[in-house]
């Protein structure tokens, strides 16, 4: 008789239960305890997996807080770039570069609910010295420059960038007020409202980017 084909959909779904529970695991104990008070087996003990289930999925610690930033700033783990999610698909739809940009931070105001506690962590422990957490604030921050490039383009593409901003300096207004650390300072430092940081930061691009 023929060989059935083997299915190994039930092993693939368990492995990405099992991989979800350690994320999860992880974020807990990075933002109780930050990246250098925990292990890997730390992680694998609060996930109730093996030490060697995490190191066979993520291989190095630095890798692993990598994939929990990734997947906390997207808000889940599907395989689906940040420009094909809804609240960047909304900015493109948008009709006017006040739209886009009210938009483009109400998307900002989101990452930064989803990040920031996260993120004060993690970039405190890469200001007191430790490389590879230096080396994850250098990453992160050249991913949040390509994406602030690709508003930029988008606002000159559909004729709402200001005629007299260069690009490149465009490009750098927004990768500033876009970043986590100004949502933390504004909202964790100094009491604001995720609904007034939203106000603030459409205003703000606003003002910097479109012709009055």
């Amino acid at each position: 008789m023929p060989r059935r084909p083997y299915d190994n959909t039930r092993r693939a779904e368990q492995a990405q239960l099992t991989r979800r529970r350690v994320l999860d695991a992880a974020r807990e104990l990075l933002i109780e305890r930050g990246p250098a008070a925990i292990t890997m087996r730390d992680v694998a003990t609060h996930a109730n997996v093996s030490a060697e289930t995490v190191y066979k999925t993520f291989r190095t610690k630095a890798a692993l807080i990598k994939d929990v930033y990734d997947v906390t700033l997207a808000g889940d783990d599907e395989p689906m770039p940040m420009i094909d999610r809804p609240e960047i698909q909304a900015v493109l739809a948008a009709t006017s570069p006040q739209d886009k940009l009210a938009r483009y931070a109400f998307a900002a105001r989101r990452v930064g609910e989803r990040v920031g506690p996260l993120l004060a962590k993690l970039l405190g422990a890469a200001s007191g010295g430790d490389p590879d957490l230096a080396q994850f604030r250098e990453t992160i921050n050249g991913e949040r420059l390509v994406g602030a490039n690709a508003l930029v383009r988008h606002l000159a593409t559909t004729g709402g960038l200001r005629a007299d901003l260069n690009p490149d300096r465009a490009r750098d207004i927004v990768w500033t007020l876009i970043s986590p650390e100004v949502y933390e300072l504004l909202v964790g430092g100094r009491g604001w409202s995720p609904d007034e940081y939203e106000q603030w930061l459409a205003r703000a691009l606003t003002a910097a980017l479109v012709a009055r």
